[in-house]
Formats: C-alpha cells, sequence, structure tokens
C-alpha cells in the first residue's frame, strides 16, 4: 500500500514539474557558427536534460572499461587468497597429522598463491623439517630472517636447528642476532639458559633463571642450588665465588653440596663461625657424610675428629645418621666400646641399612671376633642399600653429586636418596619437551 502511495506521489511530481516547465514563458536562442537556433524554453529545458543523461551514461561507460583491468585483477587476486586460506588450512591439518607429502605439497601451494609471506614460509620450514629436510628448512629460516616482518621467527628456527644439532658457536652467534633482534623475549631467555647449561655456562645459565618467589617449587629451589654451586666451582674470583655459593645455599639450605660449597669459602674468607653454623643447619635438615667431612677437618687426628663430632649433630642428635657418625668417629679413634654404644643408639633410631652391618663388622674384626664379623657380613649382603645420588627426574644413581644429570640432562634434580625405591614404583620422568609449534 505504501509502494503504491509513493508511486502515486512521484507520478503527481513529476506530472505537476512537467506541468510547471510547460508552462514557463519565453524563448531560447543560441548562435553557433552563424547559424541561429531558437526554441521555447520548455524545449531548450528537455534538450539540456536529455543531453546531460547521455553525456553521463557516456562516462559511466568509460569508467566501467577503464576499471575492467583492475576488477579482473581483484578478483582475481580474491580467488587466489581464497584458495590460499584452504591451502593454508590443510597444510596445518597435514602437519598436525605428521602426513609429510600432503604438507610439504600444500605449503607449497599457499605460497604459489599467497606468496612468501612470513607465514607461508613458516609452515614451508615446518613442512621440511618433519620430512627431515634440514637443509631445505635452513634455507627457508633464512628468508624469513633476512625479512624485517619475520625476522625473529627466522632466527628462532636456525637457534633450535643449531642447538638440535649440538652446533653452540653458532647457536650463540643466532642467540645474540635475536637478542638484539628482539630484547627480553621469554622463549629466548629460555632458550639461552638451555645454551649455556649445554656449553657448561652455569653463570651465564644462573642468571637466566627465573627468581625465587615466596612459594617457589622445590624443582626451582634445587635447579638454582645446583647451578650456584656449579657456577661457584668454576669461578676464579674467590669474592665472586662466594656470593654465589651463597646463593646456592640461600636456595636449599638443606642441599649438601650446596652447604659444603658456602662453607669451604667461608672458611678461606675468615669466616669460621658462620662456616660452622652453615654446616650445622645443613645437618639438622638433611645429614649428609660430606657435610661431616668438611665439619670435622679442622680437627686434626682421629681423637679430635671424634670429639668434634658432637658438635655438629647437637641439632639433630635423634636421627640415625648423627649416632653412625659418633659410631665411625668414635671407631676411627679406636674407641670400640663406644663406636657400639653408638651403634646401639643407631639400630634403635631405626637404622638398618648396609652402613650399619659394615660398621658392626668393622667393630667386630677390632674385636678379633671373626664370627661375628662375618654374621654382619652375611646380613649386610641382604640389607637394604645406602643413601645415594639419584636423579628425580630418570631415575638414574650416581656416584656423586652432579649439577646437570648426565644421564637425561636435568638440572638440579639428583638428591640424596635416603629411601630405596620400592619394587615397581614408576620414576618420575623429566618433562616432555613442548612441542616447538613451527619454529
Amino acid at each position: 500500500m505504501r509502494t503504491v502511495f509513493g508511486f502515486v506521489v512521484l507520478a503527481a511530481l513529476c506530472v505537476a514539474g512537467a506541468w510547471w516547465v510547460a508552462g514557463l514563458p519565453g524563448t531560447v536562442s543560441a548562435n553557433i557558427a552563424g547559424t541561429t537556433i531558437e526554441t521555447s524554453t520548455p524545449v531548450a529545458l528537455t534538450l539540456a536534460t536529455v543531453l546531460f543523461l547521455v553525456l553521463y551514461v557516456l562516462l559511466r561507460t568509460i569508467a566501467a572499461l577503464v576499471r575492467i583491468p583492475r576488477v579482473a585483477r581483484h578478483r582475481r587476486h580474491m580467488g587466489n587468497r581464497k584458495r590460499g586460506d584452504a591451502a593454508v588450512t590443510r597444510t596445518l591439518v597435514a602437519l598436525a597429522a605428521n602426513d609429510v607429502s600432503l604438507a610439504r605439497r600444500e605449503a607449497e601451494r599457499s605460497r604459489r598463491l599467497l606468496g612468501e609471506t612470513p607465514l607461508t614460509l613458516l609452515m614451508t620450514a615446518q613442512a621440511e623439517r618433519q620430512a627431515g629436510r634440514e637443509d631445505a628448512a635452513a634455507d627457508v629460516y633464512k628468508k624469513l630472517a633476512a625479512r624485517g616482518d619475520g625476522k625473529l621467527l627466522g632466527l628462532r628456527g636456525l637457534l633450535r636447528q643449531a642447538m638440535a644439532q649440538e652446533d653452540w658457536a653458532a647457536a650463540s652467534a643466532l642467540a645474540k642476532q635475536a637478542e638484539a633482534s628482539h630484547p627480553g623475549a621469554a622463549w629466548l631467555r629460555t632458550e639461552r639458559r638451555h645454551l649455556a647449561l649445554r656449553t657448561g655456562q652455569y653463570a651465564e645459565a644462573l642468571r637466566l633463571s627465573p627468581p625465587l618467589g615466596k612459594g617457589a617449587k622445590t624443582h626451582d629451589r634445587g635447579m638454582r642450588a645446583a647451578l650456584g654451586v656449579a657456577a661457584a666451582d668454576a669461578e676464579t674470583d674467590p669474592a665472586a665465588a662466594l656470593k654465589l655459593a651463597q646463593q646456592a645455599w640461600e636456595a636449599e639450605p638443606s642441599l649438601a653440596p650446596a652447604a659444603v660449597a658456602y662453607a669451604t669459602r667461608l672458611l678461606k674468607a675468615g669466616k669460621e663461625r658462620q662456616a660452622t653454623d652453615t654446616l650445622r643447619r645443613a645437618w639438622a635438615l638433611l645429614p649428609h657424610p660430606d657435610v661431616a667431612e668438611a665439619y670435622l677437618a679442622p680437627a686434626l687426628g682421629a681423637t679430635a675428629r671424634y670429639r668434634r663430632a658432637p658438635g655438629l649433630i647437637s641439632a639433630n642428635a635423634a636421627h640415625p645418621a648423627s649416632a653412625l657418625l659418633l659410631a665411625q668417629t668414635a671407631l676411627e679413634a679406636d674407641l670400640v666400646a663406644d663406636a657400639k654404644r653408638h651403634v646401639r643408639t643407631a639400630q634403635q633410631a631405626g637404622l638398618a641399612d648396609k652402613r650399619l652391618y659394615a660398621l658392626l663388622a668393622d667393630i667386630a674384626h677390632a674385636e678379633g671376633d671373626a664370627s661375628a664379623e662375618q654374621d654382619a657380613l652375611r646380613r649386610g649382603a641382604q640389607a637394604a642399600p645406602e643413601p645415594h645420588w639419584q636423579c628425580e627426574a630418570c631415575g638414574t644413581q650416581h656416584s656423586g653429586w652432579q649439577a646437570v644429570c648426565s644421564a637425561c640432562g636435568t638440572p638440579g634434580q639428583v638428591r640424596w636418596a635416603t629411601k630405596p625405591r620400592k619394587s615397581g614404583q614408576v620414576l618420575r620422568l623429566p618433562p616432555a619437551a613442548v612441542v616447538e609449534g613451527f619454529v
């Protein structure tokens, strides 16, 4: 109804306009090259309107003809864009499915349709890596690194390749370039820390490790402590070594190597009281033979060592290891009766591993009791193993402490295992490597 009403109104306006034009008085004349043209005003307006419409249509037609190539290029570009986006999607799916041939084919198609953009180059490089074509992937990463908008992506890919190939010199150079290109990148900090660990630059690895905050996890504390000890051992400046050892001990006071490293350097600095306090605190937290040896080292002679031992164990006298230490030092001083007394105390405190029976055998040997010695050795062969260094990440046992497990490469996970691992117990494996994505 509204449409009909509008049409009627429009028609009425047109008729009114035509009627008004037809009623205009006067004439219009034009002299063109000696020819005079004269007509009425309504006719002149009508001719002018028709001429305007003809010129308008002609100009629009010319403009449309001029735009034809540009429109064709735009349509072709949009078609390529649509097909290229589809190729990108198929490439991602193929990479996720590890369909190497399809991934390479679709990545090449996306490059042809969309051009060499950072995305298409990145997917091509990943497809080449999954196909085992590291050289081809490196060439693509170099193209990325040469671009202003893809430099960091290219450097990251080249850095990962260099580290996988253990080309540490190239990895170090690439890490510096990446740092200059994008300072403070979190992933780069992690990669540089891994690189420092692999090349034995423990002070650098410690500097790049995240700081310990309140409620820091045991794993993080152990890692910083381990790196601190290793860095202190490699440091030639005594003051710097002392500072690194202090950081290690403060990160995890119960770690025997950290306590020993700190106490040793305190002694060299003339701070004997602080050194002994450090060792006493470590023993109170987790008794360890290395802590005992470091504490007893200043004592000259077996008797002096036995007399000095109570000063270490006073804060943790009820621990079986404390009684064991007293028994061992007493036997070294030929105080067999005292050794037997301390051994009984250790037994009553729950000590029943190989250390106990080895000491009983030594006591029996000192007393000349061959039968008791053989009985202790026989029982010791069947006893629980003595504490040892073991990596909590992979379960590997080590003869000595290591800052970085030589078996799995995990830092700060070699711990003093005081309890034997139960049969069938599943070891906590190191975290799986994060999927690298496209770089």
